[in-house]
């Protein structure tokens, strides 16, 4: 930059808690700009595949075709190799209503009840050659069978789909695709992603040691969430956390209706977020946010490439005017 600093810098990362479900994490050094940007990218431009076309046979159940078509889209399905596939508009090796092996996948489904109990379809009724795209209840179900835990809680059944009586038939054909949460939420592998700032807090104790007891618990009350405490041993206030905090101004209200403006001062730091992410399990947690960062790469050197098209063509746009 000329004429003074460069405003580069190097975001850090340090993991809180990582489950395949749930991801807890500081992102430090960067501002609320990229925080957003890696937050809107996991929820709508991380891809995966779900189910996206349904040629349905025989149906004769309660549900008309339609809906259980809505029903099929939305039970997700392993996607950690979605990232390798092709979208179904890109790919030219298919004619697009197929199955392709680089941007597709087939699944089938054929239920009847001959009995007077009512029989319920679920995605464990889902039947597909590649194992590595079963819908996620039925791989978890797997894995928990691997390492004998019991799997009979009903609950744990599987996604239910339709409901069939005596002499009620469906059957069914349908192809997923990839693709990603802007286009249709069925696609997106986040169930929530949030962050927050975190918070500073400073307490100004020689304030705080002209209150007394019942004072300090009072104002400590005062916050919906328990963000501070008394000190049993030392009779003083303390911070047990700060991210508990909601920016709800409470305490500090609070400390200038008791004639103590300045008790407490909280800042958001603004460089530093804390993240948390939930994933429906189509994809764990910290590999969405692995693929959110290839995909904001992806889109970095999309802009930059562009600018040095742009520039190009404003050079041959001066050198043809100077021809002229």
């Amino acid at each position: 930059m000329e004429g003074g600093g460069s405003y580069q810098r190097f975001p850090r990362v340090m993991i809180r808690e990582m489950k395949d479900e749930y991801l807890k994490f500081e992102l430090r050094d960067t501002d609320a700009s990229i925080a957003n940007a890696l937050r809107r990218v996991i929820i709508a431009e991380v891809p995966t595949v779900a189910i996206d076309l349904v040629e349905i046979e025989v149906n004769s159940s309660v549900l008309n075709d339609e809906f259980i078509a809505h029903r099929l889209g939305l039970i997700p399905l392993c996607s950690d190799r979605a990232m390798e596939m092709r979208f179904a508009r890109d790919c030219d090796a298919c004619d697009g209503d197929g199955p392709c092996n680089y941007c597709s996948i087939e699944f089938h489904l054929s239920v009847r009840c001959d009995s007077d109990q009512t029989l319920d379809v679920t995605s464990a009724d889902l039947q597909c050659l590649d194992p590595r795209f079963l819908p996620v209840d039925v791989a978890q179900r797997a894995l928990a069978a691997e390492s004998s835990a019991g799997y009979d809680a009903p609950e744990q059944r599987g996604i239910i789909i339709v409901k069939l009586r005596r002499g009620q038939e469906l059957r069914l054909r349908a192809i997923a695709r990839k693709g990603i949460g802007k286009d249709h939420a069925k696609w997106s592998p986040a169930a929530t992603v949030t962050f927050m700032y975190e918070p500073e807090i400073h307490i100004n104790e020689d304030l705080m040691d002209t209150l007394s007891e019942s004072e300090k618990l009072s104002w400590i009350e005062s916050s919906p969430t328990k963000v501070f405490d008394l000190d049993p041993d030392t009779d003083k206030v303390i911070v047990v956390d700060p991210e508990a905090y909601t920016y709800d101004d409470e305490v500090i209200k609070k400390a200038e209706a008791m004639g103590k403006p300045g008790l407490v001062e909280i800042y958001a730091r603004e460089d530093s977020f804390i993240f948390t992410v939930e994933s429906t399990g189509a994809i764990p947690a910290y590999q969405m946010v692995i693929n959110a960062i290839e995909v904001l790469k992806q889109k970095l050197d999309a802009v930059r490439l562009s600018d040095d098209i742009q520039e190009n063509d404003d050079q041959f746009g001066d050198l043809t005017r100077h021809i002229q």
